[in-house]
């Protein structure tokens, strides 16, 4: 299981969650040393898989650099013979209007978001055909195209969506070779660094769920068959019920 961004928050539950059945997890992030706002590392987080039953493989990777993907790629096939799930967690965001976002966080997010899914998926889909039961899985919205999930955050919108978009694609592409692509969005905030620091802290982190119901959905999602189950954008709690 290859996650990206799992050394904290819904990465990191998803990751805890698998490690529970046994599972050989690869935290693909790029927090190595301990960060003065940012709880956790790769290897922390190796750490607690680990602990709570899985094996973990801690991989400094930057979504960004595609030498980097393709070197934690390669070492994940070597280390554990191949990959059966891949799920696009790593993030960037910025909740501003069109005024108040500069170009370089526009860049940023477009990076991470739609492009870094994308590379993370192309590098890892010649290993998922070879597996039983392939999964990918995007923790993207669904793709609705109403102005008021554009209109107070149009480049955060665009980016998330071309995690979506790249759902809607590669599920069609891929349908006939049994992989799965689906997506899988909070149907509430979820409690984790990024709403501590970027939005709203305690108080919103006060009515926030926890990163667990996500990691629940996205459980009962990737244990589905993948013929079975692609193309889809799941809502956690729909999931879940």
């Amino acid at each position: 299981m290859f996650i990206t961004g799992a050394s904290r928050g819904i990465g990191k539950a998803i990751g805890l969650r698998a490690a529970r059945d046994g599972a050989n997890i690869v935290i693909a992030a790029k927090t190595v040393e301990p960060h003065p706002k940012l709880n956790g590392t790769i290897y922390t987080a190796a750490a607690e898989m680990e602990a709570a039953g899985g094996k973990a493989l801690a991989c400094l990777v930057d979504i960004r650099m595609e030498d980097q993907i393709r070197q934690a790629v390669t070492k994940t096939v070597e280390t554990f013979g191949g990959i059966d799930i891949l799920v696009n967690n790593a993030s960037a965001i910025s909740l501003t209007g069109t005024l108040a976002t500069p170009l370089r966080r526009f860049d940023l997010m477009h990076q991470v978001n739609a492009r870094g899914t994308f590379a993370c998926s192309q590098a890892c889909i010649p290993h998922l055909l070879k597996a039983g039961n392939p999964h990918i899985l995007n923790l993207a919205p669904p793709l609705g195209m109403a102005a008021r999930w554009f209109a107070p955050h149009a480049a955060y919108t665009m980016a998330k969506y071309g995690m979506s978009m790249c759902v809607l694609g590669m599920a069609e592409e891929f349908r006939d070779q049994g992989l799965a692509v689906n997506a899988l969005w909070p149907r509430t905030v979820i409690a984790t660094a990024a709403v501590m620091n970027l939005l709203g802290g305690e108080s919103t982190m006060n009515l926030a769920r926890k990163p667990e119901i996500v990691a629940d959905a996205a459980h009962a999602i990737l244990t589905r068959p993948s013929r079975e189950c692609t193309g889809n954008f799941f809502i956690d709690e729909e999931a879940l019920q």
